[in-house]
């Protein structure tokens, strides 16, 4: 008789379907019974709970993905009506997207719950082509643009993801801690009212609405079980908006001013237009792009106790370039991963990919419906930023517990995690810390995920890979089953030769 496959702490589940590290899917199996075939990542929910968790991840995201066509929209000039539309395809696109992640289909998609959206690094280099071309042109050369480096993208996906075995858990624990923390002065923004040129920016009003929907938070966490806890993010945006509105910072003109129903045409701002200078630059935001999603997916899968491998990786990063190449078509931007997410989940525990696709389809119905993007757009940038403290906080955390599966008792450890966070927050510490170098240099140091990942992985390579005997490498290039076939006692002193010169 069949044995019913079981998730252990190290190795492989008994069907051979995964690495599953860390003890959280065992405790879980342990404590309900007789262990579940499925994954937690593959199981379902009932319809109610797949919305509700679903709709959390979209308000979760949402400021994120609508900000770039925000921005560009306002920097070409964009009529009210025009940037609605935008800000819709970039809905209707980041749905799109998602699906392609979370179900997938043959070789494209993480299969993991993995949010994707229009990606704010692509920003400042569309605002540079905007400088450069005339007002009519600006959007079809960036759509030109997108659609070749995402094509490129898509072409190099498979060979980029063999950079996984350089991302022991000493690399990723410190991409993911420098995304939770790269992501809090965004929180705090939107705390501080979001935009700076308001008068009101910063005042009492709006971090007081902040602060209040963080302890509305906690306090559902701390005394709510089951459902009501997991959906803790979404009830705490809910009761902030409502207080919001005696308050005076909430603006429903969205929602009164849009129509019900709208699909984005295809090529509304006219066809694509294929420059080599914007290409360039569109080709460096589609490096750092995949630098990020490649980072994310790390962290996530950590997070869901599925790490991510070659093939994961590969999927992933192919379906944010089918995405990125699809998106211009419909007038959408370049997209990636939203680390924002991510610490959703390692908040609500709710590792399920199909709340996700849930997720998906509403930014789906959301871009189709401007009305009810309206809606959501109506919750205030402070109730979002008092969320997003807890939110991005968690990413920092769960940062921190990929770092205690790394051998910190090494100098040479220390050594990396140190410098990686140190570079990877110039960015946020000194912002002006770059300015005298060039525009295309500073799409990618003006990221502190790109730039902590490029010094964790290059100092990883020189302190734990180059010149090191096969001893010791073995100790090392294990970046997904962190521990599985180290023997520690190896790590201890040597009573004859010392405690640096153990035999090999």
């Amino acid at each position: 008789m069949a044995k019913t496959p079981r998730f252990t702490t190290q190795g492989k589940t008994a069907d051979g379907s995964g690495d599953v590290p860390g003890q959280g899917s065992q405790d879980s199996l342990d404590s309900q019974g007789p262990a579940d075939p499925k994954h937690p990542v593959d199981q379902g929910m009932p319809p109610l709970k797949l919305f509700t968790t679903g709709l959390q991840h979209v308000a979760a995201m949402y400021a994120g993905v609508v900000a770039p066509p925000l921005v560009v929209g306002a920097a070409v000039g964009l009529s009210p009506t025009e940037l609605a539309f935008l800000t819709g395809a970039s809905l209707f696109l980041a749905g799109i997207v998602t699906l392609f992640q979370t179900l997938g289909f043959w070789k494209i998609g993480s299969r993991l719950p993995f949010v994707n959206g229009a990606t704010f690094a692509a920003v400042a280099p569309m605002l540079a082509i905007a400088k450069s071309s005339g007002p009519e042109d600006t959007l079809p050369v960036i759509f030109g643009a997108t659609i070749v480096a995402a094509a490129l993208g898509f072409v190099i996906a498979p060979f980029f993801s063999k950079l996984i075995r350089f991302f022991p858990p000493v690399v990723t624990g410190s991409v993911i801690t420098l995304i939770g923390v790269s992501l809090m002065p965004v929180s705090f923004n939107w705390a501080m009212g979001g935009d700076e040129k308001s008068p009101h920016h910063g005042d009492f009003a709006n971090i007081g609405m902040a602060g209040l929907t963080l302890v509305i938070v906690l306090v559902l966490r701390r005394f709510t079980t089951g459902f009501m806890k997991q959906i803790a993010v979404l009830i705490g945006l809910v009761i902030g908006t409502l207080i919001a509105i005696p308050v005076g910072i909430t603006d429903f003109t969205a929602v009164t001013e849009s129509d019900p129903v709208g699909f984005p045409t295809p090529f509304h701002f006219g066809a694509p237009q294929f420059a080599i200078p914007a290409i360039v630059s569109m080709c460096v935001v589609m490096l750092v792009s995949m630098t990020e999603s490649t980072a994310d997916m790390l962290a996530l899968g950590e997070v869901v106790d599925r790490p991510a491998d070659r093939k994961t990786i590969a999927g992933g990063l192919r379906a944010d370039m089918l995405g990125s190449a699809l998106s211009p078509f419909f007038n959408g931007f370049m997209c990636s991963a939203f680390a924002q997410n991510i610490g959703l989940v390692a908040m609500t525990r709710i590792r399920s990919r199909y709340v996700v696709a849930t997720g998906g389809a509403l930014l789906i119905l959301l871009g189709l419906s401007p009305m009810a993007a309206g809606l959501v757009a109506s919750v205030p940038q402070p109730v979002l930023g008092g969320a997003g403290v807890v939110l991005f906080g968690s990413v920092a955390a769960s940062g921190i517990q990929t770092l205690m599966k790394a051998d910190l008792s090494k100098d040479n450890n220390v050594l990396i995690v140190g410098t990686a966070l140190a570079v990877g927050l110039i960015p946020i510490a000194a912002p002006d810390f770059y300015h005298a170098f060039p525009d295309s240099a500073k799409i990618i140091l003006d990221s502190g995920i790109s730039t902590g990942c490029v010094t964790a992985i290059v100092l990883n390579l020189v302190f734990n890979h180059l010149g090191r005997s096969r001893r010791d490498e073995e100790v090392v290039a294990h970046p997904m089953e962190p521990g599985e076939g180290i023997s520690y006692e190896r790590d201890e002193p040597d009573p004859v030769h010392g405690p640096d010169k153990a035999p090999a």
